[in-house]
């Protein structure tokens, strides 16, 4: 974990491995600052607040969590008596997508000898996942604390004198997407809705929404976007994940009108520069995602996690990719 200055006043704090639940955060040190993400666990929280307190005096004021899901959220604990901001979709999903409850019992279990042979034979995915968090995560302790001011479209700051724009964009990403824009400073914090050098992963909402905010953010014409995972950029960044959905996107189509499944389809499509990317075989997440549009499914359609990440973990095998998430 690393701590980056992107203007004046903007910093992020970076999760170098770019895996799953290596999330960014922010801090805008202003009006007594603004923490923008709170981490996946506790002692990463932790060590966020300690990066970030080299360039603030104090605790911050406040709060803003770009989205419901967990790797964003589940550091709130630690900012006690701070206002913490969200879309209201955030506050009614958290309960749910960020009950810690499962994440917790998966560990336990890929730690402990006869639910961990289990595991191997019915669910090697989410096995091989829970491996790769415990190398760098403990979620025990963890407490769902929720939004304590919620908006609908927009929310504005002023800190001292500069104003900050909260400006919902979901659902593409998740239900909740908002992204942070600092016009005088030039810096948008994207939240989930970019991926940087990792392949992405959307759970609710539509590949065209997707595009739409990616352009709104190259519209907005920041000098430097914080992603949601992965390292620091300009444009560039969201200019390459739209030419990434869209290829995903068109090459699903065309394996879809194939009558191939979105496993088949996930074994054959050429990833081409994005191979290089960490999680190559997150792909079936967005293959089956793209075929749900072409079924005509509701973008809020629940996921199967365990399945999903066996599914991952077979493409992978079949392709001879990193097995990474």
């Amino acid at each position: 974990m690393k701590m980056e200055q992107v203007s004046a006043n903007c910093f992020a704090v970076l999760n170098e491995k770019n895996l799953v639940c290596d999330a960014n955060s922010g801090l805008i040190n202003l009006g007594g600052g603004v923490v923008i993400d709170t981490q996946s666990d506790l002692p990463h929280g932790r060590q966020m607040i300690k990066l970030f307190g080299k360039v603030w005096p104090g605790m911050p004021k406040r709060v803003v969590n770009t989205h419901e899901d967990a790797d964003h959220v589940w550091g709130n604990q630690l900012f006690d008596g701070a206002e913490i901001i969200a879309h209201r979709k955030v506050a009614e999903r958290m309960p749910h997508v960020a009950d810690p409850k499962e994440t917790q019992g998966l560990l336990k279990a890929a730690s402990n000898f006869l639910p961990r042979q289990l595991l191997k034979v019915l669910h090697p995915g989410a096995l091989a996942i829970a491996r790769q968090l415990l190398q760098d995560y403990n979620f025990d302790g963890i407490k769902v604390v929720l939004p304590t001011t919620v908006f609908d479209e927009r929310h504005v700051l002023d800190l001292d004198g500069t104003e900050v724009h909260l400006i919902f964009v979901g659902p593409c990403h998740q239900a909740g997407d908002t992204i942070v824009h600092v016009p005088k400073e030039g810096v948008v914090f994207a939240g989930d809705v970019l991926f940087r050098e990792c392949t992405p992963m959307g759970w609710t909402g539509s590949y065209a929404k997707w595009i739409k905010i990616l352009d709104l953010i190259v519209a907005l014409d920041p000098k430097v976007i914080v992603p949601g995972h992965g390292p620091v950029c300009g444009i560039e960044g969201a200019l390459e994940m739209k030419a990434y959905l869209a290829y995903l996107r068109d090459e699903s189509k065309r394996c879809f009108e194939q009558g191939l499944t979105s496993v088949e389809a996930s074994k054959r499509i050429d990833l081409g520069p994005y191979g290089a990317w960490r999680a190559p075989a997150r792909l079936y997440l967005n293959v089956e995602r793209a075929y749900r549009e072409f079924r005509h499914e509701p973008e809020d359609k629940p996921w199967d996690a365990a399945k999903s990440f066996d599914l991952i973990y077979k493409v992978a095998k079949s392709r001879g990719l990193a097995l990474e998430f």
